[in-house]
């Protein structure tokens, strides 16, 4: 039984939306974050950057407690509404042929706990600490958990119903996506999104790990100080972008590593050729059409990788995934890479921003070798979450990338 709740979102004025919502802070480069903090006062960027009214790199509590006067400074100029009664949220993100769309809701902290809402990636205490010292600080989330559910008729036919109404937001940001925004505040269509999710018996984390467990540590923390605790109260749950299965786009990322060990080219192809048929592409640029196969770009050429089954043993869903196989295969015995979150020796970049990412990084000379791995499935995804196993890093890069302030749920 999943719980997901309708809230009052705090969210743009209508005319407002295309200018207040952003993309993650971390994905602008320098010049375009100065430009949109100079010429865009609307921008959320300037909550979540507040440093740049004084010129400072701010971190820390004094960041999160400026992040908090910035976002109250937008409510008290109305840049802000708040919803009157609760409601869901639908969102629908184009971009070219593609489209995703899903329901903007809260889940509950207690189902994480509980195991019903699934996870396949393990997190890192510090980061759970500092990110709910920062809900604690801010006393806001503007950016919800992607979370993917089975597919669902009667979730289906509401999104069918709420398209052919005119959306309250719509928007087409300067990277071409164009987004619709309905609110759901009719009570019947209220309880049916309830309805349908709690006789679901597990939804799974697609994107946001550090997001939910911090979330839960601000719960914990929260329920330890009030001695009037219920259960019931907003810091209780988490907001949540919750998105069908066949919805989901799931893109790889490349692995970029900075030396070969101390083996030139021929002998480290000689250690390949163990777990490896090998297929030398030259400057044919080759992409892995499946699963166990692999893409290797090395001193100017291509390769081809497929991994020999017989010298490569399954034993659960995590060793099926590519991004292990590659660990287990190369990177820790040939590369000497054990610890894949904290070396220095490798790098992560998602495939689906430059399709000769490979070449580029390492004919730069800042890599000796890139790999190229096939995309995982939702069903691998699931798999690995049902058998509570975890993830290499960087195994997913998941689409669709909600804007942050779009929805801003309050605790």
């Amino acid at each position: 039984m999943a719980i997901v709740r309708p809230f009052k979102a705090v969210r743009p004025i209508r005319d407002k939306a295309a200018l207040v919502t952003t993309r993650s802070f971390e994905l602008y480069s320098d010049e375009e974050l100065a430009a949109i903090l100079k010429y865009n006062p609307f921008s959320f960027l300037h909550i979540l950057k507040p440093g740049y009214r004084y010129q400072l790199n701010l971190k820390g509590v004094q960041r999160f407690k400026l992040i908090r006067n910035r976002y109250l400074e937008f409510k008290e100029n109305d840049f802000f509404i708040q919803d009157a009664k609760p409601a869901y949220y639908l969102h629908q993100k184009s971009y070219k042929s593609k489209t995703y769309w899903g329901f903007i809701a809260t889940s509950s902290v207690a189902d994480y706990n509980n195991g019903i809402i699934k996870k396949h990636e393990a997190t890192l205490k510090d980061r759970e600490a500092l990110f709910g010292k920062y809900l604690e600080t801010t006393g806001f989330n503007a950016e919800p958990v992607l979370l993917t559910y089975p597919d669902n008729s009667k979730l289906t036919a509401l999104f069918d119903k709420y398209k052919k109404q005119r959306a309250e937001y719509e928007f087409t940001s300067n990277k071409k996506r164009t987004h619709l925004f309905w609110v759901i505040d009719d009570a019947e269509d209220i309880a049916t999104i309830s309805s349908e999710f709690a006789n679901m018996d597990a939804v799974y984390i697609a994107d946001g790990h550090h997001r939910t467990a911090s979330s839960a540590y601000l719960a914990n923390a929260k329920k330890e100080s009030n001695p009037k605790h219920k259960g019931d109260e907003n810091y209780n749950f988490f907001m949540s972008y919750l998105i069908a299965e066949s919805n989901l786009k799931i893109s790889s990322f490349n692995r970029f590593v900075k030396t070969l060990n101390g083996l030139d080219k021929d002998k480290f192809l000689i250690e390949l050729d163990t777990y490896f048929r090998i297929q030398k592409q030259e400057n044919k640029h080759y992409k892995p059409s499946k699963k166990h196969h692999f893409s290797m770009y090395l001193e100017g050429d291509y390769y081809a990788l497929y991994l020999r089954k017989t010298a490569y043993k399954i034993t659960n869903a995590l060793d099926d995934l590519d991004a292990q196989v590659l660990f287990t295969t190369i990177l820790k015995p040939i590369l000497g890479i054990n610890d894949l979150t904290n070396s220095d020796k490798i790098n992560y970049k998602p495939a689906m921003l430059n399709a000769s990412q490979l070449k580029d990084e390492v004919d730069s000379g800042k890599y000796a070798v890139g790999f190229g791995l096939y995309p995982t499935s939702v069903t691998q995804l699931k798999s690995i979450a049902d058998a509570n196993l975890t993830m290499p890093p960087k195994s997913t890069y998941i689409e669709p990338k909600l804007r942050s302030g779009l929805t801003i749920y309050e605790f």
